[in-house]
């Protein structure tokens, strides 16, 4: 089976981004595949940001987006695009980082004005970088993620529909490298219910 990573450009110790990608790896690992997560803001700063790429924790970072056969790459909107976070990230890519790869590009928000950030700002890079496919995204409302006491959950709804996009992703990648999709994807998908008014050392964990 192919070996799949997850990709988040959040900032934040507790993201909601990260809560989302986790559910996504965990459908992919019950459906066979080999899984891990990276997730950036791990990665040291100063070496991430002056593109020390021979650095270690750098190195084997971009080593495991080589490795990976599928990429998961999510974020949450920020001024109406990704975040610097993942873009200082993609930047130490070589022009063909992704070539060959299957990508599910994964955005969170509070607000569905931001819908469209996956194909105007997102998937445009995904493609610059030589992805073979980048499957129809999902944008996730932040109010369709559930916290308390026991863990971090999403909404019933919101969960089926990034099920559906999981399953997509997984089924894309049994598509022959060279091969073109018979249909272009679909533009992101917005959530089905409109949202509340409640608004290892190395980084890449098995």
């Amino acid at each position: 089976m192919p070996t799949l990573l997850a990709l988040t450009g959040s900032p934040s110790v507790h993201s909601r981004t990260g809560v989302v990608a986790d559910h996504v790896l965990r459908r992919l690992s019950h459906a066979g595949f080999t899984t891990s997560h990276l997730a950036v803001r791990e990665l040291p700063a100063a070496d991430l940001l002056s593109a020390r790429r021979g650095e270690p924790e750098i190195r084997r970072a971009l080593e495991a987006v080589a490795g990976a056969e599928g990429l998961v790459v999510a974020t949450p909107v920020y001024k109406a695009s990704y975040t610097g976070l993942l873009k200082a990230f993609l930047d130490l890519l070589p022009q063909d980082g992704l070539a060959g790869k299957t990508i599910l590009p994964i955005a969170t928000g509070g607000s569905l004005a931001h819908v469209l950030a996956i194909d105007y700002a997102l998937r445009p890079v995904l493609t610059v970088l030589g992805a073979r496919h980048v499957t129809a995204g999902r944008f996730i409302l932040d109010s369709s993620v559930e916290r308390g006491n026991g863990p971090d959950r999403l909404r019933p709804e919101a969960e089926l529909d990034l099920f559906q996009a999981v399953d997509e992703f997984a089924a894309a990648l049994s598509i022959p490298s060279g091969r073109a999709p018979a249909t272009p994807p679909a533009p992101a998908a917005a959530p089905a219910t409109p949202p509340s008014t409640a608004a290892a050392p190395l980084a890449v964990r098995p």
